[in-house]
């Protein structure tokens, strides 16, 4: 039976009527790892085989994990050789929730090192390569998670993100990629970068996948007092509930993007608009401005975040720390600093409070907001290092739902001129994944993402 290309979904169908087995799925994408990863570097630590039979919905499915997830008696370093030898003696709540539903660790994917970044180039163990073009970047910090799925490493994968980490590489690598809503999914157990703003999600082939995974990871968990009480819904039954929606565009998010991926939302627009939606022009405060608030931020919360591995505990010390590290932790102290508190942090904070109201006037008047996901395709390995604040400059537009809080999730919509990926991006009201994974879905089947994977099936064959 051939595998390539077929979703979690698929697998775990194909699983439950005996048509084929776990273990031999598992072998099938161990088989895949080690013929393609040595070309994208996408693990960090590559899967084990597994042989123990698990129950559950996923019955043993591989699951890879981005590697600033703790995973019990499984290295886990945030890509960085701080903790390059760090077992941790518990899972993660995520980890042990998909665990609990069957699943198997499959790995530990790559990362820019403890998140900081957004193309996976700050990573102790190298960048990770974008499976549609080598000499482009796979996004970040969740880039090893992206390009996994992408290149068919693996069915699924979960990731994190701050203000970005997510979609931004799903975009570039083609891939669905779902930030839930600030506090839908705990935190516990993953590697700490801005707490305010850190966010667990999956990145999967399509949205029923990750309906799916979301189903497994939602919830309250008593050891994150962040996480809502709010019980969360069927997200994968809601699916198939053919809803209307009223869609917002704002001007201002559709003018910072490129011409291919403007002209490419373009006509995803007027498919929805075909397909019943209502399509509305509003007014969102310009998404720029959430540049300054999530650096000034992020930056405060990792100079805090940062100063608990002091090498005792957890291996090397802080001189490992790379050049991006130390510029975070100095910056986020200086913003902190007497002095400097009211002017930066305080500021920024007031600004963040006005960025979450504008989202919530706007939710009075439409269901969801629709924007292009990332300005551009994927860039060239080594941009990284020529251009300051490359990550928020990349970010411009998933920043805003990061500072606010809300979900928001990037649907592969196509290629540009170059061959390579263009990412939209659906946001929703606070606790409305269900709307944006329910119009995700539609679109889905509507356009079958336009075709855009055989490509991949053809570039990275069994």
């Amino acid at each position: 039976m051939k595998f390539l290309g077929k979703s979690l979904s698929t697998l775990i169908n194909l699983v439950k009527t005996k048509q084929i087995s776990a273990h031999e799925i598992s072998e099938y994408f161990i088989k895949r790892v080690k013929r393609h990863n040595k070309e994208l570097n996408v693990f960090v630590t590559e899967p084990e085989r597994h042989e123990k039979k698990q129950e559950g919905l996923l019955e043993g499915l591989p699951i890879p994990f981005k590697d600033n997830f703790c995973t019990k008696d499984i290295r886990t370093t945030a890509a960085s050789q701080v903790l390059d030898n760090f077992i941790p003696p518990y899972d993660a709540t995520v980890v042990k929730k998909i665990k609990d539903a069957g699943g198997v660790v499959f790995g530990k994917t790559n990362m820019d090192a403890w998140a900081h970044g957004s193309s996976t180039e700050t990573s102790d163990y190298g960048p990770t390569k974008n499976p549609y073009d080598h000499s482009r970047v796979a996004g970040g910090s969740s880039g090893g998670s992206a390009a996994v799925v992408a290149s068919y490493l693996a069915p699924a994968a979960i990731g994190s993100e701050t203000a970005g980490s997510i979609r931004q590489p799903a975009a570039w690598c083609g891939v669905v990629g779902l930030k839930p809503t600030y506090g839908r999914v705990s935190r516990y157990g993953v590697i700490a970068m801005g707490s305010s703003f850190d966010c667990p999600g999956p990145l999967t082939s399509t949205v029923e996948d990750a309906a799916l995974l979301l189903n497994i990871i939602a919830g309250n968990d008593p050891y994150d007092a962040t996480t809502s009480s709010q019980e969360p819904v069927d997200f994968r039954q809601e699916l198939e509930k053919k809803k209307k929606f009223k869609i917002g565009i704002s001007e201002d998010y559709m003018e910072l993007a490129d011409p291919d991926t403007k002209s490419r939302l373009t006509q995803c627009i007027n498919t929805l608009s075909q397909m019943g939606h209502e399509i509305k022009t509003v007014k969102l405060i310009d998404p720029k401005y959430s540049i300054s608030v999530y650096t000034i931020l992020q930056r405060a919360e990792v100079s805090s975040n940062l100063g608990r591995y002091d090498g005792i505990r957890y291996g090397n010390d802080r001189s490992k720390f790379g050049e991006e590290a130390k510029r975070r932790v100095m910056l986020g102290s200086y913003v902190l600093s007497h002095g400097y508190y009211d002017a930066y942090y305080k500021k920024a904070q007031k600004i963040r409070r006005l960025i979450i109201e504008d989202f919530k006037k706007t939710f009075n008047d439409v269901d969801l907001i629709l924007s292009p996901t990332t300005p551009s395709t994927a860039l060239k390995l080594g941009d990284f290092e020529k251009y300051p604040f490359f990550g928020e400059a990349m970010d411009v537009l998933n920043e805003p739902a990061a500072v606010a809080g809300i979900p928001a999730i990037n649907l592969p919509v196509g290629l540009d001129s170059k061959g390579l990926p263009i990412g939209m991006q659906i946001m929703g009201n606070y606790f409305k994944e269900d709307e944006i994974l329910n119009l995700g879905y539609q679109f889905e089947k509507e356009t079958d993402f336009f075709g855009m994977r055989q490509k991949l099936y053809d570039m990275y064959p069994d």
